[in-house]
């Protein structure tokens, strides 16, 4: 089968950062699905995974953790899905990516395709719809059911790809006032569309411009870029007894003790940590996923794609990486067929 993957870890302007390859197709087995891929998209995970350094591959690695497709063939313990079915996944961190003709994932983390949405668009959500909720609705504690009306969350990273869908759903389920951090007039208007109800740039003095919207502190924060850069932000506009969570690894230690006052709480966002745990909950990933699903097929949730990259090839791939690299992506970046 065809696949993209990497046998050297490099910057991704070098030819050989990501490959065309030929691999065996994969069987399945226990839970598993066998999925014909028809469209991937990317996310920043994948430049995490493919950043330079020294180990050196002897097989080729396959990335990609965001598919829409159909399974061809079931493992015998599958009680979810049959052949035939069309879903989408994000998949395991701990397993061969997506980037590939036929992919394996765990039917306890994977969902039936939204009947609205092509898999172009379809691919665009998993990752991304799985960490917004398990970030807002998991960790923080916000009621998907619209309990908390009226109170306020902080978006940083409003525009990109987990931004995306997660300023509908703070907006749309949990009914909050939604700020959303934006630094570019094309992703403040992407971010509004969505329905932000304020914008304030990430790159300005954050608090001054709460204050000057008339709220100077929130009861929640979703740090969706730069930790290091956004905590202390973040600490400072948290109301009392609110909550802050993150889904980007820090490069120094995160100043906790800046929220003992407030008695504030910190999370931290994985959405593989179900599968790479093994939890006896990972199949919340695959009741999530339909409850996704039906939310778009009934109008609830807008795509969030921003670019069609054309086919699943390693170039395409690998400008993808770069767009994501340079910090320039507004929504998902997706790629179709190969």
């Amino acid at each position: 089968m065809k696949a993209v993957g990497l046998y050297r870890y490099l910057p991704i302007d070098h030819a050989e950062s990501l490959v065309d390859v030929d691999m065996a197709q994969p069987e399945a087995t226990g839970h598993d699905l066998l999925v014909k891929v028809e469209a991937v998209s990317v996310n920043p995970v994948d430049t995490k995974v493919r950043a330079p350094k020294d180990t050196v591959e002897k097989a080729p690695r396959v990335l990609g953790w965001d598919a829409a497709g159909t399974v061809v063939a079931v493992g015998p313990d599958v009680n979810l899905f049959k052949v035939g079915d069309p879903v989408f996944y994000a998949g395991s961190i701990t397993r061969p990516g997506a980037n590939s003709e036929f992919h394996l994932v765990d039917e306890r983390i994977a969902g039936r395709k939204p009947a609205s949405l092509d898999f172009t668009h379809a691919a665009a959500l998993p990752l991304t719809a799985i960490t917004a909720w398990e970030a807002l609705f998991d960790r923080l504690g916000v009621s998907p059911q619209g309990a908390n009306e009226g109170q306020s969350v902080l978006i940083f990273g409003g525009a990109g790809g987990v931004g995306s869908i997660g300023i509908q759903l703070a907006k749309q389920l949990a009914k909050l006032k939604v700020i959303a951090t934006a630094s570019r007039p094309e992703s403040a208007k992407w971010a509004k569309d969505l329905g932000a109800d304020h914008i304030v740039d990430h790159f300005g003095d954050v608090p001054a411009q709460l204050k000057e919207l008339g709220m100077g502190q929130v009861d929640y924060v979703l740090i969706f870029n730069d930790t290091d850069k956004n905590f202390p932000v973040a600490a400072d506009v948290i109301k009392p007894q609110g909550g802050i969570c993150s889904i980007v690894e820090n490069s120094k230690p995160v100043p906790v003790e800046l929220l003992k006052s407030k008695s504030a709480a910190f999370h931290w966002e994985f959405m593989f940590t179900r599968s790479m745990f093994a939890t006896p909950d990972m199949i919340e990933q695959h009741k999530l996923l339909t409850e996704v699903a039906r939310l778009f097929d009934a109008g609830v949730l807008r795509t969030t794609v921003g670019q069609d990259l054309g086919k699943i090839n390693a170039a395409n791939l690998r400008r993808a990486h770069q767009i994501l690299e340079e910090g320039r992506a507004i929504g998902k970046l997706v790629l179709t067929g190969f």
